[in-house]
């Protein structure tokens, strides 16, 4: 029982040295000004600093409770939140062309759902919220060079089941597959890899003599061209907004 007790604690003694005392001493005159950095992130997303307003808690309730020390300054002014729904699933069907994911996009099905139903072999309607969750995890995950070992552990559960669902996935998703596959491929032949608006990474991971820093290199591969083609997108949303 003092496990749970400890965690908790923990939880809570974060919460408040790194947000509560945390915030009040970067404020100045009731406001908070973070600083946006362009070019910190490897992906080219935008980052937060001083405070990082990128990691104020949501899922747990007391951190969630923190979000209300935010409001607007003008009385008649809100707070609006703005997000692409799936949107590096999107550039995955995009990149990859893979007949099942594109589908999914155009009906406006659940991808997740979708994926579930093509992994376990069942309907549609017979998806349970526990496939969806298990489906989840491996959409997002072989975007990012998930293993059978990683998704075992994100799951907990065991590493032949997880090499199943992996197994599986490419059997259905084969145009994933090959886009994966022609990422690292092009990477290794070029050292580089770029995104949807042409920016550039190099990849000299790719030819370390050190085995996991080369699979780490495998990983930026297939993962750049989606991750930092969102960023992009988002970076032109925002500005279109403003």
């Amino acid at each position: 029982p003092i496990i749970e007790k400890l965690l908790e604690y923990r939880q809570l003694v974060k919460l408040n040295s790194t947000y509560v005392k945390g915030l009040r001493s970067q404020a100045y005159q009731g406001k908070i000004h973070t600083t946006f950095q362009q070019t910190v992130t490897t992906t080219g997303r935008l980052s937060s600093t001083e405070p990082n307003l990128q990691n104020i808690p949501i899922r747990l309730d007391e951190g969630r409770k923190l979000r209300k020390v935010f409001k607007p300054c003008k009385e008649d002014w809100l707070l609006f939140s703005a997000d692409y729904s799936q949107i590096e699933l999107r550039i995955l069907a995009h990149y990859s062309r893979d007949p099942i994911l594109c589908e999914s996009f155009v009906s406006g099905e659940d991808v997740h759902s979708r994926t579930a139903s093509e992994v376990f072999g069942v309907s549609l309607s017979e998806v349970t919220s526990d496939m969806r969750r298990k489906a989840k995890a491996v959409n997002f995950g072989l975007m990012y060079g998930l293993t059978d070992f990683g998704l075992a552990r994100d799951l907990s559960i065991p590493r032949k089941e997880a090499k199943f669902y992996i197994t599986q996935y490419f059997e259905r998703y084969s145009g994933v597959r090959e886009y994966l596959e022609n990422a690292v491929r092009t990477a290794k032949e070029n050292g580089e890899v770029r995104t949807l608006y042409n920016r550039l990474r190099k990849v000299p991971e790719l030819d370390h003599p050190n085995r996991m820093t080369r699979q780490f290199g495998e990983r930026i591969a297939k993962n750049t061209p989606i991750q930092g083609s969102a960023a992009d997108i988002m970076k032109i949303a925002m500005l279109r907004v403003a």
